[in-house]
């Protein structure tokens, strides 16, 4: 059983009533992957928008593995003291790890964000050093489009991601940098400029899908499923 965890911020928890790249995600592997994994993570609720909490369990299909270790406001700097131990219980064989945009708008230079990518490697590594990870360049979002300061620690994170990827990958622990679609466009695939609509989370997917089965050989391009 291979076991995936999603590791991310707003994006990847999502909101009441929505799929979720998550569920994107699997509906690809079950019909591409042809071997048994599941979706793991010590959390499984999505963000409840009213009440400002994550306590919805409001899927707008919750028949899938809904595991995941994804909080909304929560970044490298949060998950960076979380990913040990949920990487023990859990069990997990594969990261899937979309963060850093709320880190650089609100917690950390684009420096500090890649010391603290290189910690969260180091932290999962200490309980299963054979664990492999797939990481995604942060997203320019609207901020990005109007904040030209903000756009520049986007772009230079991502450099450091990138060298911080090339760095840290292992025969034993391959890290994989992922690939935002080119059509990614924050104006169509969001619905408030920075959190994916349905569009949004196929290319989500999508980002993660194409990598692994470029990487590894797993699944298979990546098709839009209704």
């Amino acid at each position: 059983m291979l076991r995936f965890m999603p590791v991310g911020d707003s994006m990847t928890i999502g909101s009441a009533g929505e799929h979720t790249w998550r569920h994107r995600l699997w509906q690809h592997l079950r019909d591409t992957y042809g071997g048994p994994f599941t979706l793991v993570g010590p959390r499984e609720t999505l963000y409840d928008q009213a009440a400002q909490e994550p306590t919805s369990y409001d899927y707008a299909d919750p028949d899938f593995p809904r595991a995941h270790l994804a909080g909304w406001g929560e970044g490298w700097q949060h998950m960076v003291p979380l990913i040990a131990e949920a990487v023990r219980t859990c069990r997990a064989d594969v990261l899937l790890v979309s963060l850093g945009l709320i880190d650089l708008g609100f917690y950390t230079n684009a420096e500090q964000t890649a010391d603290n990518v290189r910690a969260f490697v180091t932290q999962a590594r200490s309980v299963n050093p054979r664990i492999r990870m797939v990481l995604l360049p942060v997203i320019r979002n609207v901020r990005a489009e109007g904040d030209p300061d903000f756009a520049a620690q986007v772009h230079l994170f991502n450099d450091l991601l990138a060298k911080a990827v090339t760095d840290l990958d292992a025969p034993g622990s391959p890290l994989v940098l992922a690939s935002v679609p080119d059509s990614y466009d924050f104006h169509g695939d969001t619905y408030d400029g920075t959190h994916p609509n349905a569009s949004g989370e196929h290319k989500l997917a999508e980002a993660f899908a194409e990598a692994m089965w470029a990487e590894w050989g797993w699944g298979a391009a990546y098709e839009v499923r209704t």
